[in-house]
């Protein structure tokens, strides 16, 4: 980019700067801090980037061209220009019918794909009547029992038209057999189906903790999904590999890329070592990140990503399918950043942190509503949220060009500073023995913590500000109108589930839940037999309790 002469007269320009132009004001006035840091591990901002800082970029090596290795500057060659990212609003709630009214509703608004959002038990492979159950029915988004609830999530909608992505992780299989079997029903030719399943079974053990079964089983169970989804449902992303619910429980920016990318190498090895090819699967892996609120750093985390995801699939699988090495992802707005201070900041929060996804070349994006920190969302801020993608694609001018902030000084460094400290990490992982070995131990865990509560530290000194909460507040209660799941909507939900057992085959389900167990207790793969199983209108309980009688339960730390 600039020659070592070049180099030195910047060297010398910078110098002189701050010398004689810099200095003098710095003496009178000073800056607003001593130092300003990144939120990743405290990396110094420096006060000016010039071509000195990137002075070993090498554009073709680093850079190239949008659609082409290594992908920095995206993963398609039009981007925006020639079709703007999916705005995927997440929704489910309380029951099917409310779901679908929901999804009627943001269809007609401009939304362009759907996104299931599960409740709790659902999450777990419990039925709404199971004890376990108890209170959580239909809370955190829909109740999803068997097959009619799909059915009347989906009614009205085609599923050839429209892009669904389902958040569900351990009964993953089943939900997406529910889809699939509603599609067939609606006479959609499989390979016309399209969406996404989270099926991050790892990040569950490292955050969230709604996993089923032990570790080993539940690797089986993505690879038994990558497999059969390939052969029947090729336009199906067969894996979201999230690193959004890692840095909502804390990390920084460069653990959140390098964790994601660690469980992404483990979910590769586990397909080789089940014998399947890697072009085969790999170009339907699909990965979710969070968008947090320093903007650039985000940008800086979305490029880096995909660079170094490229360089992985080169170097340690050898893909001979350019797409194999294509990082798509989707992005959610940081939940973890909403208030239930001040709501109507979290529309701005909320709006700077869309911008920094699309500013760094996202397929899809969820934007979250402002009430999320107290409740299901509203229609209203549902609307308010989908407004906001609108404004951002169709009045900013950001879709308008590709990888806009391509050639920043900053962004470019910090970029390369992300992907070398997301290397450094993925070389600690290796050294433990992988991110299986690393999550079972405990390590991944405790780096993640440690951030949390560094970063918890200085919101509570004062270090970190929030505002309207740590700064800037205000005395007055705000009133704020907030979804509430009733327990009659929960009655209804168990009565359902009552008349679907009342009204299916006894026999023909007895029948496919002992071929799964079967299937389970050998090496075929699972997918058939839990298509079979849900199109008789077996229940995500029943079905995943066969795969808990086979595999056992996972009981956290030293349970395995």
């Amino acid at each position: 980019m600039f020659d070592q002469e070049d180099l030195e007269a910047i060297r010398e320009g910078t110098s002189a700067w701050e010398d004689e132009t810099l200095e003098p004001v710095l003496d009178r006035f000073g800056e607003r801090r001593e130092a300003f840091r990144t939120d990743t591990d405290g990396q110094v901002v420096e006060r000016l980037y010039t071509p000195d800082d990137v002075a070993g970029l090498d554009h073709d090596e680093d850079l190239g061209f949008p659609g082409e290795e290594p992908f920095t500057r995206g993963v398609y060659p039009t981007m925006y220009r020639g079709r703007l990212w999916t705005m995927r609003q997440y929704a489910g709630m309380g029951t099917a019918e409310e779901t679908n009214e929901r999804y009627r509703y943001l269809l007609e608004e401009g939304q362009t794909g759907l996104s299931m959002a599960f409740d709790l038990p659902t999450q777990m492979g419990y039925d709404s009547d199971d004890e376990m159950a108890a209170g959580e029915v239909g809370k955190a988004g829909v109740a999803i029992d068997s097959l009619r609830d799909m059915e009347t999530v989906f009614d009205g909608i085609p599923l050839d038209e429209v892009s669904t992505s389902m958040t569900i992780n351990a009964p993953a299989s089943v939900l997406l057999a529910m889809y699939i079997a509603v599609g067939d029903q609606q006479g959609v030719d499989r390979e016309q189906l399209r969406g996404t399943i989270q099926n991050d079974v790892l990040k569950e053990y490292v955050a969230r903790n709604t996993y089923i079964y032990p570790p080993e089983p539940s690797m089986r169970i993505v690879t038994d999904i990558f497999e059969f989804c390939a052969e029947e449902v090729p336009n199906f992303n067969t894996i979201s590999i999230s690193g959004y619910h890692i840095r909502e429980a804390g990390s920084t920016a460069a653990q959140e890329l390098a964790f994601t990318l660690a469980n992404g190498i483990e979910y590769v090895q586990t397909a080789l070592e089940a014998g399947q090819a890697v072009d085969d699967f790999a170009p339907q892996l699909s990965f979710f990140f969070n968008a947090h609120n320093n903007i650039l750093e985000e940008v800086a985390k979305f490029r880096a990503a995909r660079r170094l995801w490229a360089a992985i699939m080169a170097e340690r699988f050898d893909t001979e399918d350019p797409a194999s090495r294509q990082l798509k992802f989707h992005t959610q707005t940081a939940g973890s950043t909403l208030t239930a201070q001040q709501v109507e900041n979290n529309v701005v929060r909320v709006a700077y942190q869309a911008l920094a996804a699309v500013l760094g070349g996202t397929q899809s994006l969820h934007t979250n509503g402002k009430d999320e920190a107290l409740s299901l969302p509203t229609e209203q801020s549902v609307r308010t949220a989908l407004r906001t993608q609108q404004i951002l694609a169709h009045e900013s001018g950001v879709a308008d060009t590709i990888d806009p902030l391509a050639g920043s000084y900053y962004v470019e460094s910090l970029t390369d500073e992300l992907e070398a400290e997301a290397r450094e990490l993925i070389e600690q992982i290796d050294e433990r023995g992988g991110m299986l070995r690393s999550i079972e131990d405990q390590w991944v865990q405790r780096q993640i913590q440690d951030t949390a509560y560094d970063r918890q530290q200085e919101i509570e000194s004062g270090d970190r500000i929030i505002v309207g909460v740590n700064e800037f507040t205000v005395e007055e209660d705000e009133h704020v109108d907030i979804e509430e799941v009733s327990e009659a909507q929960q009655r209804k939900q168990r009565d359902r589930l009552e008349s679907v057992r009342a009204d299916r085959d006894e026999e023909a389900v007895d029948a496919k839940l002992a071929a799964l167990r079967e299937a389970a207790e050998g090496e075929a793969n699972l997918m058939p037999r839990i298509v079979d199983a849900v199109k008789v209108y077996a229940t995500t309980g029943e079905i995943c309790d066969e795969l808990r009688d086979v595999f056992g339960e996972y009981e956290g730390a030293g349970s395995v």
